[in-house]
């Protein structure tokens, strides 16, 4: 059963791999355009139209609704099912050391606590220090993005990369479908991560359970 764990939980992590793959050279996005789907509503192109009017002072550097923002959420909705679903395998292989025993409040002091004296459990602190991880490595893109990526925040002096950000047209309701490396792939996997977890976290709220146990329950208990 345990290599039958293994295989779900990497056929979970499948679908953030664009994510964090290197943006498309220069080359080849002046070369090759990308082609949109004909389904199309004018709602997101006004949204966009607006906020940049209503705000120019962050729609230069890529704040609020378009084609940018898009894609970073998805990423990082992406990266929160590879986190939510490698937790789920810790937990049902006994990785997390005690994983349900609190912190000790005379070791870790008020840093720990959720109220009065109760503390987080090693479980939900070790997913803490993960996020705390994931918007480090954020901030990190936005301060001193890598030559292979993409920023987080557009800066008006990049010139023609920044210039190609900004005009980059939106995707549609429905992209063209191209699979393997591509931003077709890309955006659609963000999509679906974003309202996976929207789901899991309205499905948690209504039955009151872990959100860990309704992603186990979602793949007939294969993580624990």
């Amino acid at each position: 059963m345990a290599p039958l764990r293994t295989l779900a939980a990497l056929a979970f992590s499948v679908g953030a791999v664009s994510g964090f793959a290197p943006s498309t050279p220069s080359t080849l996005r002046n070369t090759v355009a990308p082609v949109r789907s004909e389904t199309n509503l004018n709602v997101f192109n006004d949204a966009m139209a607006e906020w940049e009017a209503e705000y120019p002072q962050f729609a230069k550097w890529g704040w609020g609704p378009s084609v940018h923002a898009e894609k970073w959420n998805g990423r990082h909705a992406m990266f929160g099912w590879v986190l939510i679903c490698a937790t789920a395998y810790a937990k049902g292989h006994n990785l997390i050391p005690d994983a349900d025993v609190p912190l000790d409040l005379k070791e870790w002091g008020t840093l720990a606590t959720i109220s009065g004296k109760n503390t987080i459990t090693h479980e939900r602190a070790i997913i803490l220090i993960a996020n705390v991880h994931a918007f480090m490595v954020g901030l990190a893109a936005t301060i001193c993005p890598a030559p292979f990526s993409d920023p987080l925040l557009l800066d008006p002096n990049q010139g023609a990369a920044y210039e190609r950000a900004v005009n980059t047209k939106p995707y549609g309701v429905i992209p063209e479908m191209k699979t393997g490396l591509t931003e077709e792939a890309e955006i659609m996997n963000g999509r679906m991560a974003m309202m996976g977890l929207i789901t899991v976290i309205s499905t948690s709220f209504l039955t009151g359970k872990p959100i860990l146990d309704v992603v186990n329950e979602w793949v007939g208990g294969l993580y624990y």
